[in-house]
């Protein structure tokens, strides 16, 4: 199997902590013990990737942030892995002139300038540790990757590449032309062999060239604000899900304060959800009342498990009361079935840490989903993206005070705006707008929504979601799941999302109003302009589609799906930010302000 983003980017982190040499493998020679200094686009690199355990594991003792008080350890080395930015070279020159340490390997995450290097090394010099500077290095390394098939460009001053940021009125061309200038640029340099050669490594990709589509968000809004049915999706848009770790408040103690009493402290709780559970791996993708039942029937069998080994205990006599005499043969045959439970027990707690963990979180995810009744507000989004027909008036719900928050509300109105094929009439569109004020709702975003579709000439139309080409799976069946005291919920799930349906267009080939107009570049074809460029004769089979204007674990999931359905198709999402609704619908606001 061809190596992920992933696995090939902490591959080279831990080459990068292994002073830059491909580490040993089966080898039992102890590491070499150092410090590890990173900024925090490096510890946001590295936290999904490697475990502390790794990084222990790789010879490193501390790992400090570049702008922390760090006292002197002068006879161990230190790998930095930081951003070549004028403050962070001011701090490493200050640890060269203080001796912090033995030796220095410097990795910067972008390419670092001449002018920086340069003043790295008058510093060296005038801190007599030129010797001391082992290695400098770029690598290359300045984005997130969170799933084997997912990242996203950084966390940190993500508002200088946001969607506000790209679409505020006051934004110069130069400005937006930066990327264009760029993409033209890497085009004609001869050392980018991505789309010349097979530079991912080998099996990475196929003699084909791979596909790179580059979107902008404005082709899709609803997406983004709409309330999901997914584990992982949910997760990211009810927690606090950040970099795969999710974060919950939880009370101590489980009985009630007495009456006039202060409430109970609420711990913080977090769970990294890794490449590493099994159960994280299969589920994340899955309908959520599908996670429920698969929860139930994990804590099902490994109770199963654990009363297995106290029969055994108790028929040896390891605990409880004497059960009689044992013959000889049975001895022997239960003493090798405890044996086996036994080396199994370390197997078996990671097994219930992990049932444990998704207890907690689908818990609590369930909680919003009945508070905030996110069921109703799911089925009634999949209907208007589909032109359904609706059971119940809009209006009805924006009123309904037990239904959802503001947010919850607002996000419903905006993907009935957006997806409407004729907006409001002025005298309905009051009437919303009074009802959302009545329940506190912050009309903003809805100002910013009316002039993005009045002005874009890519603004989403009904046919963009379920009706022009879309077909539910299964032809319009609704798929019922059973979740807890027999309440049901119609999930509809719909093949393709714009952003996956445009990729299906360009990956197959085909012909299509909503793609013919895209501009195709070909770095093999530079003499002839980009619109009359000759398109490949061959469908694509790697893809990598990159969202500016920030992506999202809906999109991202559909992705997932449609490639499940393509045999030998690989596909790579990446993202400016990756923003959850709430997120989303800020941005939205802020634009739209008067």
């Amino acid at each position: 199997m061809a190596a992920s983003v992933r696995e090939k980017q902490a591959a080279a982190l831990k080459r990068m902590l292994n002073f830059n040499t491909s580490p040993l493998k089966n080898t039992a020679a102890e590491p070499v013990w150092k410090v590890l200094i990173y900024d925090r686009f490096g510890q946001d690199i590295i936290s999904p990737l490697l475990a502390v355990k790794e990084l222990r594991d790789m010879g490193i003792t501390l790992h400090l942030l570049l702008h922390s008080d760090r006292d002197p350890i002068p006879d161990v080395p230190a790998i930095y892995f930081v951003m070549p930015t004028e403050e962070n070279i001011d701090r490493i020159c200050q640890d060269l002139r203080n001796q912090l340490y033995e030796s220095y390997y410097l990795n910067f995450i972008s390419a670092i300038s001449r002018s920086k290097l340069e003043d790295i090394a008058s510093a060296a010099l005038s801190a007599n540790a030129v010797t001391q500077v082992t290695k400098v290095f770029d690598q290359y390394l300045n984005f997130i990757t969170l799933e084997d098939d997912m990242f996203i460009l950084c966390n940190q001053n993500k508002e200088l590449i946001s969607y506000h940021a790209i679409n505020k009125p006051d934004i110069m061309d130069t400005e937006m032309e930066k990327l264009d200038k760029k993409l033209r640029e890497n085009l004609r340099d001869a050392r980018n062999s991505l789309f010349t050669g097979d530079n991912m490594g080998a099996g990475q990709f196929s003699f084909q060239r791979p596909l790179f589509v580059l979107a902008d968000r404005n082709l899709d809004l609803a997406t983004p604000l709409h309330h999901t049915w997914t584990y992982q999706a949910l997760i990211h848009d009810v927690l606090d899900f950040h970099l795969n770790r999710v974060s919950m408040d939880e009370s101590v103690g489980s009985e009630a304060s007495p009456s006039g009493a202060r409430p109970k402290k609420k711990n913080k709780k977090s769970y990294d959800l890794t490449a590493a559970d099994k159960f994280w791996q299969k589920h994340k993708g899955s309908p959520f009342p599908e996670v429920a039942e698969s929860v139930q029937e994990e804590l099902d069998t490994y109770r199963a498990q654990e009363d297995e080994v106290k029969r055994l205990k108790s028929i040896m006599g390891l605990e409880g009361e004497d059960e009689g005499p044992i013959s000889s043969i049975s001895m022997s045959d239960n003493t090798a079935k405890l044996t086996s439970a036994v080396s199994s027990l370390p197997e078996l707690l990671e097994k219930k840490r992990l049932i444990d963990l998704h207890t907690n979180v689908a818990t609590a995810v369930l909680d919003h989903i009945k508070s905030r009744k996110l069921d109703v507000y799911f089925e009634y989004e999949e209907k208007l993206m589909s032109k359904s027909t609706l059971e119940k008036s809009l209006l009805d719900i924006i009123s309904d005070p037990d239904a959802g928050t503001p947010e919850d509300k607002m996000r419903l109105f905006l993907i009935f705006y957006i997806t409407a094929l004729q907006p409001p009439s002025e005298t309905d569109l009051d009437q919303y707008k009074k009802a959302l004020l009545e329940t506190g709702c912050d009309l903003s975003s809805l100002n910013y929504i009316k002039q993005w579709k009045a002005f874009t000439k890519i603004a989403a139309t009904p046919s963009n979601y379920g009706n022009s080409g879309v077909k539910p799976m299964g032809q319009s069946v609704v798929i019922n799941y059973l979740v807890r005291k027999n309440r049901v919920f119609k999930v509809f799930f719909f093949q393709n999302l714009p952003v996956t349906r445009i990729l299906d267009n360009l990956m197959e080939m085909k012909s299509n109003p909503e793609t013919d107009d895209y501009r195709y570049f070909d770095p093999k074809m530079l003499r002839g302009s980009e619109s009359s460029t000759p398109r490949n004769k061959n469908p694509f089979q790697e893809a990598i589609v990159f969202v500016v204007g920030g992506g999202n674990y809906i999109e991202y999931q559909n992705l997932v799906d449609y490639t499940k359905a393509k045999p030998g198709k690989r596909v790579l999402y990446g993202c400016s930010e990756l923003f959850n609704a709430g997120q989303f619908i800020k941005q939205l606001s802020s634009l739209g302000q008067k």
